[in-house]
């Protein structure tokens, strides 16, 4: 079962990464091999074990016991989506690295429409689930979600989320990741110069365990549009954003007391001063600090995130306890 030593030309590496899969991680590489079997690629396995609680790291031992296709990498906790395929990547050999979910909804069979795209000239091939089998509470947040970010980014892709992609090895050597920004590739590959197209996936049911992924998905999907949005726009120049937002608030604080003040002698002239006075001045005086309160917050956030950015270029995201393969 195991392939002759290939060089890195010929390599497709297929980076999984797996939280509490043991049900369906011997079903999905019997499929797996089955495509393998059909590609004049040779393949590699690549499991990331993000700290799961179920024995899946066991199915993984066995597995790379039985075929020297499959490797895997271990994390002590769980370190995240973007920490485990920050790893694979890594680790990854290929020339050609495809990502996909290991609860078995992602299709192996679809492997080579995204080799095929990929020889046709794209760097990026993301998969678009156009027909998905998931709740209904998942798919209209995730529809309007998607909306936001192409409109916001400029790329404009039906389902950024989908986990499986197929890159050129070029070019997620130069896309980092760190926090959440594995949604993000196709956006920071492009942002790079690389060419990012999609594919319309099959999308199939979940049979084992359960999502990952809540509510709270969805705001910190929000706040991580505006990371990258700083990170692809103004990654070299931060204070042409950062700098503009502090001008815009100061002109509508510098307007608010223009106002206060107009008022206030106005009311001086007509000596119709009293308590009406008090309140609007307090209200306007409230509404000015929330103003700059909520400014400051977005601002240090904003660069903070480019502070976590530059310090996790020399430092690994993740802690590996364990390799096979």
């Amino acid at each position: 079962m195991s392939p002759e030593t290939p060089g890195e030309a010929q390599l497709l590496t297929l980076v999984i990464p797996v939280y509490n899969e043991r049900e369906s991680l011997v079903a999905l590489h019997a499929e797996i091999a089955e495509v393998a079997s059909t590609l004049p690629e040779h393949v590699e396995i690549l499991f990331i074990d993000d700290g799961s609680k179920d024995g899946s790291w066991d199915i993984v031992r066995e597995l790379a016991s039985k075929d020297d296709r499959v490797r895997g990498i271990k994390f002590r906790r769980n370190f995240g989506k973007a920490a485990a395929l920050a790893a694979g990547f890594s680790a990854a050999r290929g020339s050609v690295i495809l990502t996909m979910d290991a609860d078995l909804q992602d299709d192996p069979h679809e492997i080579p429409r995204f080799l095929e795209a990929l020889r046709n000239g794209l760097d990026v091939v993301s998969g678009w689930k156009k027909v998905r089998h998931d709740p209904w509470h998942k798919v209209f947040p995730s529809r309007v979600f998607n909306k936001f970010l192409s409109v916001l980014t400029g790329v404009y892709l039906h389902d950024h989320n989908c986990g499986m992609k197929a890159y050129k090895a070029e070019a997620i050597r130069e896309v980092y990741l760190y926090g959440e920004l594995h949604r993000f590739v196709p956006v920071l590959a492009t942002a790079r110069g690389f060419k990012v197209g999609e594919l319309v996936i099959q999308h199939r049911a979940r049979k084992f365990g359960s999502s990952k992924y809540g509510w709270k998905r969805f705001i910190k999907g929000a706040l991580d549009v505006t990371t990258v949005r700083l990170l692809t726009g103004f990654g070299r120049r931060p204070n042409h954003f950062l700098g503009s937002w502090g001008l815009t608030f100061g002109a509508i604080g510098a307007f608010g007391f223009f106002l206060l003040l107009v008022n206030l002698l106005a009311r001086l002239i007509d000596e119709t001063v009293g308590a009406g006075l008090l309140t609007q001045m307090v209200v306007l005086t409230l509404s000015v600090g929330c103003g700059l309160l909520g400014a400051q917050c977005l601002l240090a956030g904003l660069t903070a995130e480019m502070t976590v950015a530059r310090k996790w270029l020399d430092n690994d995201p993740y802690s590996v306890s364990e390799r096979v393969g």
